[in-house]
């Protein structure tokens, strides 16, 4: 009886340490998305695809919400907030890769790594942003783009991709960063076309241009995140085959609520979606050792969704993106051509649905001729100021009404302190629930690993 019993015990024991260890680990970060934009893409997938199906971060058994906070202000930068989701450490707003002392601390993949994880860092924007910064990199400001770069050299980690280096050029002019990734055996690899030619264990991957590009521009040749995060799975499965951890960011939907442009925000969530779905589908591959979290990292603009009708399908009839539709205002009004009210009607109506498709009351036409003269032929009016663009009055005032007639509102160009959405699914998700904070999140990915 007494060896029957010990037996049992034993076997209780072993029960209770041999918890399934998560191997394959997806951390998603959209950048900026608040539940405003996460729910707006929802309905934009049920109400204009006419596609009942949760989208895949909706999916998730398990999810609660973040606070954001950072350690000098209710409300967060990008940098404080990436720091606190990749170290689990509070820090003060602009600073990377340190708690709020300036003492360098550990990001989750750096301490995945010593335990033998491959490393992917993934993101639709800049490869030293802020929130792919707070992954490699420790400096107490956020803009010390080369030190972020420089650091980013040094990680050993097999895959990183983004849009563009900001730290690769001073004053414009390229420096030596592409020689110390050289240096570090980083293999730089341009674009979807060079994925084939891969020959190194550790990889930059950026797009063919220096710059980032919103999913509703349809840029030809640019890099998508679905694009990006199925080369990094591929990549990280040849290299580390037997466990990973990769994070992924939507970063354009940041830069689209900063500009207050609902349908490119919208289609930015959608395309995030799209890179989780590729997740989703590695899971179902790898059901007992896959945990997926996904969340954001702040909420920007305050958007709020409001149905009216069936306004929501006015999202597909916009063919560019706010800041593009900048560019092309400020073209214009610098143009020695002659451009008429009848030229941007057109345009309008083209890009944007406008005097066509979309529904504008009286009051809205005229407030849209009224921004055309003062901007155009009067030369009033003060750009629009936000974080990553500078606006055209004109094209303020036209994404303002469009945004309306779609209704979408906004409260902010900035961040605010909303809390912020958390979805999780595989092994170990029971532990992530309820309203937790941010600097929470990268103790329980370290547990989920260890399996307890």
């Amino acid at each position: 009886m007494k060896k029957i019993l010990f037996l049992l015990a034993l076997l209780c024991a072993f029960s209770a340490t041999a918890a399934p260890k998560a191997d394959y680990i997806f951390y998603f970060i959209g950048d900026g998305m608040g539940m405003g934009p996460a729910m707006a893409a929802q309905f934009y997938n049920k109400n204009v695809r006419g596609d009942d199906t949760p989208l895949p971060m909706f999916q998730a058994p398990y999810g609660g919400w973040l606070q954001t906070y950072s350690a000098s202000d209710d409300v967060t930068d990008s940098a404080a907030a990436g720091t606190a989701l990749a170290t689990g450490h509070k820090t003060r707003n602009g600073m990377l890769g340190m708690d709020a002392d300036s003492t360098a601390v550990d990001a989750v993949s750096t301490t995945l790594q010593r335990m033998g994880y491959g490393i992917g860092i993934v993101t639709s924007v800049a490869a030293d942003d802020a929130t792919p910064g707070a992954f490699v990199s420790h400096v107490p400001s956020r803009k010390q783009y080369y030190d972020i770069c420089r650091q980013m050299a040094a990680t050993n980690y097999e895959f990183i991709a983004g849009a563009y280096l900001r730290g690769a050029y001073t004053d414009g002019k390229p420096n030596d960063i592409f020689d110390i990734l050289e240096q570090n055996s980083v293999q730089v690899v341009r674009g979807a076309g060079q994925l084939a030619g891969i020959t190194s264990r550790k990889v930059l991957l950026l797009d063919e241009s220096k710059s980032a590009a919103y999913t509703i521009d349809s840029v030809a040749g640019k890099l998508s995140l679905p694009e990006m995060t199925q080369a990094c799975i591929e990549h990280l499965e040849k290299y580390s085959p037997r466990k990973f951890f990769a994070m992924i960011e939507g970063g354009n939907i940041d830069h689209a609520l900063h500009g207050n442009d609902a349908g490119a925000a919208v289609k930015e969530t959608i395309s995030f979606n799209k890179a989780i779905a590729i997740a989703m589908e590695f899971y179902r591959r790898h059901p007992d050792n896959t945990l997926i979290v996904i969340t954001a990292d702040h909420d920007t603009g305050g958007m709020v969704y409001q149905r009216q009708g069936n306004a929501m399908q006015y999202i597909d009839c916009q063919k560019v993106s706010k800041e593009v539709f900048s560019e092309f205002c400020k073209s214009r009004h610098l143009s020695r051509e002659r451009f008429e009210w009848e030229d941007m009607k057109k345009y309008l109506e083209d890009n944007l649905g406008l005097y066509s498709v979309v529904k504008l009351s009286k009051k809205q036409k005229e407030a849209i001729r009224k921004a055309f003269k003062e901007t155009f032929e009067d030369r009033k009016g003060e750009e629009q100021q936000t974080l990553y663009a500078s606006f055209h009055p004109f094209a303020v005032k036209v994404f303002e009404i469009f945004d309306q007639a779609c209704g979408f509102g906004f409260t902010t160009t900035h961040h605010t302190a909303n809390p912020v959405p958390l979805f999780v699914m595989g092994c170990g998700a029971d532990d992530f629930h309820g309203v937790l904070n941010n600097n929470e999140l990268a103790g329980k990915i370290i547990k989920a690993a260890k399996g307890r």
